[in-house]
């Protein structure tokens, strides 16, 4: 049987609509696109991936903001 993750199914879906010109995007396509990616963010934020993401992100902006003084 073959099981399909729902992360990895959202994160096709966003790639491929963010593959699209951006002049052929209506709002609602746009609006769409934004809900996606939430939800992808959601369901891979309890993942070890997803904090390592979190980690990266935080000693970054951590160096942004040491860099600015």
């Amino acid at each position: 049987m073959v099981t399909i993750n729902v992360a990895v199914l959202l994160a096709v879906v966003v790639i491929w609509r963010l593959r699209r010109r951006t002049e052929a995007r209506s709002r609602f396509d746009e609006k769409l696109t934004v809900v996606i990616v939430l939800a992808l963010g959601v369901l891979i934020a309890p993942t070890p991936a997803g904090e390592g993401i979190l980690n990266i992100l935080g000693q970054l902006a951590s160096g942004v903001t040491q860099a600015g003084r």
